[in-house]
């Protein structure tokens, strides 16, 4: 379990991070405040993405092993 938790804890993190990033800049471009906007859109992001990491990733990794296998 807390191999769980840290490992969708990090894999959140990242994926927020930069998924916010580009959406960010996608939206509004090179805008003057761009940081200021991404650091919004990410706090936001984060917790959503921790759960839904924590939620997913035990599935998806069985998942992605069964289609592994197949392949």
């Amino acid at each position: 379990m807390k191999h769980r938790i840290i490992f969708a804890t990090m894999m959140s993190f990242v994926l927020s991070l930069l998924m916010s990033a580009w959406i960010t800049f996608l939206n509004i471009g090179l805008h003057p405040d761009f940081v200021s906007f991404w650091m919004h859109a990410w706090i936001l992001a984060w917790p959503a993405a921790g759960v839904i990491s924590f939620l997913f990733a035990p599935f998806l990794h069985q998942l992605a092993h069964r289609i592994a296998e197949k392949v």
